[in-house]
């Protein structure tokens, strides 16, 4: 099947933006075609941009704190809400959201919706990571991915602890890695949710674990080597301590400091660069991380990007989550144990724009992407659903392309926002090819997925063609058709094909001395056997596609 795409402007930030033929041919794209060969269809899209699949590297669409969310907002799901006009009104992007955190069904309609065709869940759990790849088996539409949460469990700390090898402990990540099949290596606030089940309630990068008497910086260095040395190709992905704490950028430097030059990504960082100068104790110190990563070629961030309205915070972080209880809105919460490895806390959450602290953390997230020069080294995120639901990307879009509507917005924030930010003084506006290299080419990149992000010959054939806009937001918010793999899937908002996805892993071999040592070790300290929790590759409900074969 070969399909012609014609009379576009094609965007990718490799190669030029201009109009130009594209072709689909099968599964990939061509620049062009050998002589005779046959075109099936063609599409004239004069007025048109052209540009390859979306990729969310962040977003929590998949897991056991996904589905209690679910469970927890019956509420809020807007046909039963009585507020749900009020809410609508305030945060128009979640429409046609049935909730801040829908189901498999909607959650894959939706992201192909706005362009994305491959979306990674950031913390997958060892204990429910089958589980995991069920739901995201069950999103259709979207290549999916999952990042191994490590950091917490009781067994890797206590052999830090205990001084290993680091060779022993690159072989259990490796292990880990590969028995749950994932494609890179999570930690959130390493070690503080784990010293948070011994009541302690705070636990920055050089603190000691009340219990173990490890530190942060000691897990942090530890998991960076073993993630270099088995060579994956998304660095360490990390939720840096002291989530949401005024100083807290403290904390994320010495997270970087932790690493010692080697790759990092931050994940979410506008919560993690807050000072303590504002009027209300809090203040904006996105400039020093921004320096940070400009300055630094092996450290990127996505920032989890703020939206006012009604969402809900989930997080691996339970010493956070519980910190946070009397924030919730409406009042309720749900706390979880899991298994020595992790926690969850999920607690409903509505950001407004009249709140100090709210409209301050929405201004340091757009600093931060202001700030950074690179936008293959910055990506886009809300942290679905904690900063906001992902249907707002087309408003996040305009917000960082237009100075002037991003000023108005602004303007409706609380005063003491407005007297101590300076986002007045930022007047960039990303370029439509900046836009691009965000969403698409630098989250391929990071995730070494190499026949996705860009329009080059040889790459996979997930394509999406907006129509040209004034407004971002109007243009981003519905493409006009998506092919996903040379097959058009989706048109003037009609569906035509059936689910097209595969499952995304990293190739990493197991050593047989791990091997025997954690099925001996494990029943005995988790109560069941390794064999209980390794996913196998017939499991995984879709076709499995090796990192490095992409």
């Amino acid at each position: 099947m070969v399909t012609r795409l014609y009379g576009a402007v094609c965007i990718d930030g490799v190669r030029k933006t201009e109009v130009r033929d594209l072709f689909l041919e099968g599964e990939m794209i061509r620049s062009e075609l050998a002589t005779r060969t046959r075109i099936d269809s063609e599409y004239k899209l004069d007025n048109h941009i052209v540009v390859s699949g979306g990729i969310d590297l962040h977003t929590h669409i998949g897991g056991g704190k996904v589905n209690i969310a679910r469970l927890l907002l019956p509420d809020l799901v807007n046909h039963r809400n009585p507020n749900s006009d009020r809410m609508a009104a305030e945060q128009p992007w979640l429409k046609p959201l049935s909730s801040p955190v829908p189901g498999t069904w909607e959650t894959g309609r939706r992201y192909l919706e706005i362009g994305y065709t491959a979306c990674f869940e950031p913390a997958l759990l060892p204990a429910n990571a089958r589980h995991s790849h069920a739901e995201m088996a069950d999103t259709p539409w979207l290549d999916t991915g999952g990042y191994l949460l490590l950091g917490n469990d009781r067994l890797l700390l206590e052999w830090i602890r205990d001084g290993v090898p680091q060779e022993q402990i690159n072989a259990y990540v490796g292990w880990m890695v590969h028995a749950h099949q994932c494609c890179a290596v999570k930690v959130v606030n390493a070690g503080g949710i784990d010293a948070f089940k011994f009541n302690q309630r705070h636990l920055s990068v050089d603190d000691s674990h009340v219990h173990l008497g490890i530190t942060p910086r000691q897990i942090l260095n530890a998991l960076s080597q073993a993630v270099d040395s088995l060579q994956l190709a998304h660095p360490l992905h990390v939720h840096c301590s002291n989530l949401g704490l005024a100083g807290n950028i403290a904390a994320t430097m010495a997270t970087i400091d932790a690493v010692e030059g080697r790759r990092l990504h931050l994940t979410h960082a506008q919560f993690h660069c807050y000072g303590k100068d504002g009027p209300h104790g809090y203040s904006s110190a996105a400039r020093e991380l921004a320096d940070r990563v400009n300055a630094d070629p092996n450290l990127s961030i996505d920032v989890g990007q703020v939206q006012f309205g009604q969402t809900v915070t989930l997080s691996g972080d339970t010493m956070h989550q519980f910190a946070n209880r009397k924030l919730a809105r409406p009042r309720k919460a749900i706390f979880q144990d899991l298994e020595c490895q992790a926690g969850c806390g999920v607690l409903p959450f509505r950001y407004r724009q009249d709140q100090y602290v709210h409209g301050l953390l929405w201004s340091i997230g757009l600093e931060l992407f202001l700030r950074i020069e690179d936008p293959q080294h910055v990506f886009l995120t809300t942290d679905h659903p904690n900063g906001a639901p992902f249907t707002s990307y087309p408003h996040l879009i305009r917000l960082l392309m237009d100075y002037d509507y991003r000023m108005s917005i602004f303007s409706r924030l609380h005063p003491d926002v407005q007297k101590s930010s300076p986002l007045p003084s930022l007047t960039r506006e990303y370029s439509l090819e900046e836009i691009i290299k965000m969403t698409r080419l630098g989250p391929a990149k990071a995730l070494g997925l190499n026949n996705r992000g860009s329009l080059c010959d040889g790459k996979l054939a997930d394509i999406v063609v907006y129509e040209s806009c004034e407004n971002p937001e109007q243009m981003f918010s519905q493409p006009k058709m998506v092919f996903r793999r040379g097959q058009l899937v989706y048109r003037d908002g009609v569906f035509l094909a059936d689910s097209i996805k595969s499952t995304i892993v990293s190739s990493v071999e197991i050593e047989p001395q791990m091997d025997a040592m954690l099925k001996k070790i494990w029943r005995t300290r988790y109560g069941y056997s390794t064999e209980m929790i390794s996913v196998r590759t017939g499991e995984l409900q879709s076709e499995r596609r090796i990192v490095e074969e992409n």
